[in-house]
């Protein structure tokens, strides 16, 4: 057995030290001729496509085959001719695997470099012919690259699709994407498959020429925006945002991405105008109710800090119709129901702030003003609990629900519902779950 073993590596040895001697140009040479032999008769010499693969990768581990065009024109055409059986196999069986992962774009990558590296005319002949020969099916498996998420194998098809079309225009020959909206379409999708595939980078690239053109697609100035804004170009995302908003007043998503951006930098009463129009243009989307009245609850804050009590009241009450609009659309809505109880709440302990700060008066107007402001507290308090038991009971381990519950029953003296949601609040903040809600119902 240790002979046999033996005898493989110095056979192995010998192969490797005649490819090396051999070289790369002759190599390459000689995956021509297993390729050529193919060709002619592809069923008696079907394992000379292999041998030309083969041949020609190693070839091409060399320096003296990489400088040439001729050789990476024959990887093209190995590729190609794979590619070329794969389908002839398709259209008997259509589920029939291909060979390679991607072979139009081996194909394409070779031949691109054979027309870069061109010093006769036939290379550059050659290579824009065998570029128009994959040119299609670039596209097809971009396409099925993205069916099944593979989104940098995409870009990567999409992107050679385009650079195809570039050279085979500069070559005045026919190209897959000749009519002008699916070029542009075809920019748009390598775009947004390149910001799925994290490449923001070469996303811009397609979406500043499309914006350049002045495009008709709303979505471009989506994607550009995103794109810079990830990219920290906050600057131009606003310029773009801006143009966009201007060019497509309608669009939906250009107008959440300048609601976001309002919110992001706080300007609140800005905002007001845009949510109003996104509900006009979705009118059962709960969550642009409650982030109106988030709003509008965060104005009365302010208010309520610059003790201005008319506007602290119209925003009270703007806040609270906001939410209850929500809860109309989805009375079980988390956030609806958690935010409403939090504007009664909030509203409660400010008044219960302004209580602790009244002078010590014991005569009986002291004393019946104090429990006056008292029972209003309790009121609110009494307001607040149906929201936020509803909270409960759609999520038992939200931390700010158990806190305001735990405080509401302190207040009301209920000692044991108290001591029960402290339990709760210890529960989650120690990393558990709670099974149920306490609120059934």
């Amino acid at each position: 057995m240790k002979k046999l073993i033996l005898t493989l590596v110095v056979v192995l040895t010998t192969l490797g030290l005649s490819q090396a001697q051999e070289g790369g140009a002759k190599l390459a040479k000689s995956a021509g001729k297993a390729l050529t032999s193919y060709n002619i008769d592809p069923s008696g010499n079907s394992a000379k496509l292999g041998e030309a693969k083969e041949k020609i990768e190693q070839a091409l581990k060399f320096e003296d085959a990489r400088a040439l065009p001729d050789a990476w024109l024959t990887k093209g055409d190995v590729y190609n001719t794979m590619l070329q059986k794969d389908l002839a196999r398709r259209m008997i069986d259509k589920e029939a695997p291909l060979t390679g992962d991607n072979d139009a774009l081996e194909a394409f990558n070779a031949y691109k470099e054979a027309y870069k590296l061109a010093t006769k005319k036939y290379h550059k002949t050659d290579a824009v012919k065998g570029i128009a020969e994959v040119q299609a099916q670039l596209i097809n498996v971009g396409v099925a690259k993205y069916e099944k998420e593979e989104y940098e194998k995409a870009f990567l098809s999409f992107k050679a699709s385009l650079e195809s079309h570039e050279i085979l225009t500069e070559n005045k020959k026919t190209s897959a994407l000749d009519d002008p909206t699916q070029l542009k379409d075809q920019k748009y999708f390598t775009g947004l498959i390149a910001t799925m595939a994290d490449r923001c980078a070469d996303a811009v690239v397609y979406y500043t020429e499309l914006y350049k053109e002045g495009t008709d697609n709303a979505s471009v100035y989506e994607g550009l925006y995103n794109c810079k804004m990830k990219m920290g170009d906050e600057a131009g995302a606003n310029t773009v945002l801006t143009e966009g908003r201007k060019k497509f007043p309608n669009d939906p998503a250009l107008l959440f991405a300048e609601i976001n951006a309002y919110l992001k930098a706080g300007k609140l009463a800005d905002l007001i105008g845009r949510l109003k129009q996104a509900i006009k243009q979705e009118p059962d989307n709960v969550s642009l109710y409650v982030t109106l009245g988030n709003v509008y609850d965060n104005l009365y804050t302010t208010a309520i800090k610059d003790n201005d009590t008319a506007k602290a009241d119209e925003y009270f009450n703007e806040a609270k119709a906001s939410y209850e609009a929500a809860l109309a659309r989805d009375s079980t809505h988390v956030d609806a129901n958690y935010s409403l109880g939090a504007l009664y709440y909030n509203k409660a302990a400010a008044k219960t702030q302004e209580m602790n700060e009244l002078p010590e008066d014991f005569s009986s107007a002291g004393i019946a003003k104090l429990n006056k402001m008292r029972g209003e507290v309790m009121a609110l308090f009494d307001l607040a609990l149906p929201s936020f038991k509803a909270a409960e009971r759609a999520n038992p381990d939200d931390v700010n629900t158990l806190i305001a519950l735990n405080e509401i029953f302190a207040r009301k003296d209920d000692l044991e519902t108290a001591t029960e949601f402290k339990k709760r609040l210890q529960t989650v903040k120690d990393g558990g779950k709670n099974a149920t809600p306490y609120f059934k119902q």
